[in-house]
């Protein structure tokens, strides 16, 4: 499985941003895709996932009712109300399989895209 992800730039605060994760390969052996993110100094952290059976989507408290993630083939994040401390670099991530709550921990997931910066000026 290979992802792609892309769509991040340079926004002001209060904009938003459209990322999308575009998967190949083995794709059918996708259970979930997640995206986190990394901020400089600073641990990468889970931000929202959707599974593929059922279409649950999962979020990190500090993104919920800001952002939005949908998706199949390719996944897409949607950034709204965006704040300075969003600036990072967004990863997409494929998982096998998801257990409770599984979606939420990095070490879940089987395949990384290369990531993709987003910078919130203020």
């Amino acid at each position: 499985v290979q992802l792609q992800a892309f769509g991040g730039g340079l926004v002001q605060t209060g904009g938003s941003l459209r990322l999308s994760c575009a998967t190949s390969g083995r794709t059918f052996s996708i259970y979930g895709m997640g995206w986190f993110r990394q901020a400089p100094g600073k641990a990468r952290e889970f931000v929202a996932a959707i599974s593929w059976s059922g279409g649950g989507t999962y979020y990190a408290d500090f993104v919920k009712g800001r952002f939005t993630v949908s998706g199949a083939n390719t996944v897409y994040l949607q950034m709204n109300s965006l704040k300075p401390e969003d600036t990072a670099v967004y990863y997409c991530a494929a998982s096998k399989a998801y257990y409770s709550g599984s979606y939420y921990y990095a070490s879940s997931y089987d395949y990384w895209g290369q990531g993709t910066l987003v910078t919130v000026s203020s």
